[in-house]
Order: C-alpha cells, then sequence, then structure tokens
C-alpha cells in the first residue's frame, strides 16, 4: 500500500500510510535513520493500521531542534498526536526509538495504549563495542572529517555493519543518513545514554501500565543479544529473539517482523 499523505507538523517530517479509520500504529526510528527504515514493513502494516512515520528532529527530512534530550523528543510526538486527535496509539520504536516511544509513554499515558520496542538496548552496560567504521565516524578526531565526506558506499557499510544479514539499501535512505550532521549525531547518542543511565527501560516500563513487546535480534553488534531477557522482569512483557538477525529487524526480516507486531497490536487491543 503506498503512502497516502506527508505533513510537517511540530518540526518533524510525517508520512501516513492505510486507511485513517484502521487503528493508529505509531513508528519511530533509531539514532541515525528516518522513517524510511520501516517501508519493507509498511505494506503488511498499513493493511490493518493506520500507519504514522516519523522523521525524528534532525534526522531525515526534519530540521535540526535546540534540544535532542529523549523527553523533549517524545513531547514533539505528543504534540503531534494532540493534533490528529489520537488517543491509546500503538507505538513502535526501533532501537533508540524505544526510548522516544517510553518517554511518551511516561509523559503521556492517554496518548499510548501499547508500546513494542525492537533492538532498544535496556541498560548502558549492555552496549557492546561498535564495530571499527562506526567507531571511525564517530569518534573524535577523524569522525567530524570523515563525516562530511562520506561517499554513498561508506554510508551503506556503515548501516550494514548494523546487520547480521545482506541489506538492500534504496537511495532514499542513503540520502536521509546523509542529511543527519555529526554534531545531531553526536548529541543524540549522548542523550539517548543519559535516558537509560539515569534509568534502566526495565525500571521505566515496569512503572507503565501497558503492555510492552520486545523484539530483539540473536545476532545484534550494537546491544548484547541476551540482554534482552532484562525485559523479562516487566509485568505482561513479552521477548522474541530473531534467530539470526542483527540490529535492523525490520530491514533484514521485515516478514518475520510485520508478523510479530501485528499480532501484538491485534492482542492489545482485545485487551485494553
Amino acid at each position: 500500500m503506498s503512502e497516502y499523505d506527508i505533513e510537517q507538523s511540530h518540526g518533524m517530517h510525517v508520512v501516513h500510510d492505510g486507511p485513517r479509520q484502521a487503528q493508529p500504529l505509531l513508528l519511530i526510528h533509531g539514532s541515525g535513520a528516518s522513517g524510511g527504515f520501516w517501508s519493507p514493513m509498511v505494506p503488511a502494516l498499513a493493511a490493518h493500521h493506520h500507519l504514522i512515520r516519523v522523521d525524528l528532529p534532525g534526522c531525515g527530512q526534519s530540521p535540526p531542534v535546540p534540544s535532542y534530550d529523549v523527553p523533549a523528543q517524545a513531547g514533539q510526538v505528543a504534540a503531534l498526536l494532540d493534533d490528529l486527535g489520537l488517543r491509546h496509539v500503538a507505538v513502535v520504536g526501533h532501537s533508540s526509538g524505544g526510548y522516544v516511544a517510553t518517554a511518551l509513554a511516561e509523559q503521556r499515558p492517554d496518548l499510548v495504549g501499547s508500546l513494542a520496542l525492537i533492538s532498544s538496548g535496556p541498560s548502558p552496560d549492555a552496549l557492546l563495542r561498535q564495530p571499527f567504521i562506526l567507531r571511525l565516524l564517530l569518534a573524535p578526531p577523524l569522525g567530524p572529517l570523515l563525516w562530511s565526506r562520506r561517499s554513498d558506499a561508506m554510508i551503506r557499510k556503515g548501516i550494514g555493519a548494523m546487520a547480521a544479514r545482506p541489506v538492500d539499501l534504496p537511495d532514499d535512505l542513503v540520502a536521509d543518513v546523509r542529511s543527519i550532521t555529526y554534531r545531531v549525531m553526536r548529541t543524540v547518542l549522548r542523550r539517548n545514554t543519559a535516558y537509560i543511565a539515569e534509568r534502566s527501560m526495565p525500571e521505566r516500563l515496569a512503572a507503565l501500565q501497558v503492555p510492552v513487546q520486545v523484539i530483539f535480534g540473536s545476532a545484534d553488534p550494537r546491544w548484547e543479544p541476551s540482554s534482552a531477557h532484562q525485559y523479562d522482569a516487566v509485568p505482561n512483557a513479552r521477548v522474541e529473539l530473531l534467530p539470526g538477525v542483527g540490529h535492523l529487524p525490520m530491514v533484514e526480516a521485515p516478514e518475520m517482523t510485520s508478523k510479530l507486531l501485528l499480532r501484538f497490536t491485534a492482542t492489545a487491543a482485545d485487551n485494553p
């Protein structure tokens, strides 16, 4: 199903797919990505949901903002949902997008009906040593110099380093990644770390009264895959590990990931 509506709202590029009268499903991407990264899953999800895909501030086609604190980003998403007149939305976050989704539920429990977290690291101690190309691009002194000179091939290699399976990245996704500045990327990563260092994800989720689905790749190179089981401590949380999948389930295993999400959203809707 093709996208039917594109807008700019509260400083964010927003794409809608699927019928407006269907159950809303908000998709929030992770650091260094964009709403376009959900594209492989859109046909399956939009057959059942009104999809709302955002480019978070400073990412993709959204302009930069003064603050990249996780709660501040969640506040912008809340304003978008208020404008759309939506409540009790099923919210899905990939990687640090899961932090924004969780902060949204913390700030505005009226807006969030259920939470699905994909490859969202539970705490700082679960972070692995990152692939060499990403350390090279993100660390001074070479990082700032190389970042502005990234070729398409280098961007694809950097994204591919987060996957355990071969991924086919269209040019528009590469362009979205290229649009993110070094300063924004570094700032976002620091703010994300601060959010989970203040309180771990399982601790935050345990305090929320929403159904939770956690999806992790068993070969995630960014977060220790076994750390997914830290989420077992969250009441009403279901944890799924995808065999042979890395940090990018939406592009590595879109069919499997879509099936898990659709099963979860259907169950959560039946048991509000």
